[in-house]
């Protein structure tokens, strides 16, 4: 079939109404002094209390209700004007059907259950007309479109089916071409950015040089992203009363900016910053995207979190429990600290000999001595990278990942890679259990160390759960961390391939 749906359009008739949590149902901006009057004609569900809403995404946010009579009338009506937006009626059996609802609030609709967008009858305002009329227009454009699909796939020749291929595409341009004109000749109207809001842009060829060579293999990307909200107001808080609002955001943020914390920051302040439009919006934008990266298991996305928190939510989010907020300041204290690009925090360790450990495994007064080793600082290690690794043997992840941790060390060891294997057991019973460990898997060549006296590492690397690896440069800057030892060997060998072109 020809693809001239938007794909947000299927959104409109789904089935599934969501209430929306409580987290959203603040105050919804009315424009003051002037109210709204929907008187509505619903023959099938005569007596029966009917509700009137706005989109929220997926989700519904019920405005008024009323109790229809027994012809099926009723009316809504307020002294505040609804906010605007896309509307829905909520009917007794589940189904509904859309409204736009913009500056015109005064009009009268009636409808059926046996077609919604066939049956419907509209007096007093020209956007739900243009709304329904728009939609009876794709409806008969995608018969034809099918239609003529038909006709190509059932085509006896190459021949044949390339003209019938040709009047698939025409009549693809006549339906772009009839949307482009009722964009432009109804622009002002909340009908005119709804559907504008719905159009691809269109990205141009790339340029090519004299020979008809690409000269520029990233243009296309490049000026999708550029030009991405073109046609979608992030900043038009009525488009956020609309099913696809957060998934035109979130494509931007997962799709089309590069996944890297420097450049997603600067797309975050543009959404932000542009939400500021509208109470509602700011908040709505900025929850979202605090949410999001909260979330986010990707490595480095913290960065991008705590950017959030730092810059806006502490700050602004005037709305959250102050409880909540400090906690979340803390939150931001711990972690700067061992973001990625940061200078790794020094700490005191105790390293313990491989001599010591070996000698141990039989010696049950030498196991439990914690009084043995060396005191040593991080920066002491000297190294082009350094694994930092915090592990204890009671972790059930760290049994698995730790000799596999020191098999990838063999193999590059010989690169000038060295591992800072920190035990976090302390006492008597951690030390046993620990050398007990090293014997087992024969873990000697690596740094072996603990520190039985001081556990303050584990707030300044927020260590939480283990294993938790950080991956260090030369100068003791943070590369990569809590990853696994597989994906630590990759980045080193991307990393070690690099330094040798």
């Amino acid at each position: 079939m020809a693809r001239f749906f938007p794909s947000h359009m299927k959104k409109w008739f789904m089935r599934k109404i969501i209430l929306l949590s409580s987290l959203f149902l603040f105050s919804a901006g009315f424009v003051a002094g002037q109210g709204y009057r929907i008187e509505v004609k619903l023959k099938d569900f005569p007596g029966d209390t009917i509700t009137v809403g706005h989109r929220f995404n997926a989700s519904y946010v019920p405005k008024d209700t009323t109790v229809l009579n027994n012809k099926g009338e009723g009316i809504f009506e307020g002294d505040e004007a609804l906010p605007q937006g896309m509307y829905l009626l909520f009917l007794p059996d589940k189904s509904f059907f859309d409204l736009l609802i913009g500056e015109d609030q005064e009009f009268y609709v009636a409808n059926d259950t046996g077609d919604f967008v066939r049956n419907i009858v509209i007096k007093g305002s020209d956007e739900n007309t243009l709304f329904y009329d728009y939609q009876r227009y794709l409806k008969n454009q995608s018969s034809r479109a099918k239609e003529i699909q038909d006709r190509m796939n059932a085509a006896g020749s190459e021949e044949e089916k390339a003209k019938i291929r040709e009047e698939l595409t025409a009549l693809n341009e006549n339906v772009m071409s009839h949307i482009e004109d009722l964009i432009s000749s109804n622009e002002g109207t909340f009908f005119s950015k709804f559907l504008l809001a719905l159009q691809e842009i269109k990205v141009p060829d790339p340029p090519k040089d004299e020979q008809g060579n690409v000269t520029d293999p990233a243009f296309q990307y490049k000026y999708y992203k550029v030009h991405y909200f073109d046609n979608f107001d992030i900043s038009d808080v009525r488009l956020l009363r609309t099913p696809f609002y957060e998934q035109k955001v979130m494509t931007y943020i997962e799709k089309v900016v590069y996944q890297a914390p420097d450049s997603l920051i600067r797309a975050v302040d543009m959404l932000i910053e542009k939400s500021r439009t509208d109470d509602q919006l700011f908040r709505y934008m900025l929850i979202t995207l605090f949410n999001h990266f909260a979330k986010s298991q990707i490595m480095g996305m913290d960065a991008v979190y705590i950017h959030i928190a730092e810059h806006y939510y502490i700050p602004e989010a005037h709305w959250s429990d102050p409880e909540f907020i400090s906690k979340l300041e803390e939150r931001v204290k711990k972690s700067k600290p061992t973001l990625i690009g940061q200078v790794a925090p020094d700490f005191q360790m105790v390293g313990v000999s491989s001599d010591h450990i070996i000698a141990a495994a039989d010696n049950e007064e030498m196991k439990k001595n914690p009084y043995v080793g060396n005191f040593f600082n991080l920066y002491d290690i000297q190294a082009e990278y350094t694994i930092l690794y915090f592990w204890e043997t009671d972790c059930g992840h760290c049994k698995t990942y730790t000799p596999k941790l020191y098999e990838i060390f063999q193999r590059l060891r010989d690169n000038d890679v060295k591992v800072v294997a920190m035990h976090m057991l302390g006492g008597e019973e951690g030390k046993v259990k620990w050398i007990n460990f090293v014997n087992d898997h024969g873990l000697y060549d690596w740094i072996n160390c603990w520190n039985p006296y001081d556990f303050s590492y584990k707030e300044i690397y927020d260590v939480v759960t283990t294993p938790s690896l950080f991956l260090l440069d030369k100068d003791k800057k943070i590369v990569a961390k809590k990853i696994d030892p597989e994906q630590a060997e990759k980045i080193l060998e991307s990393l070690l391939a690099k330094k040798e072109d």
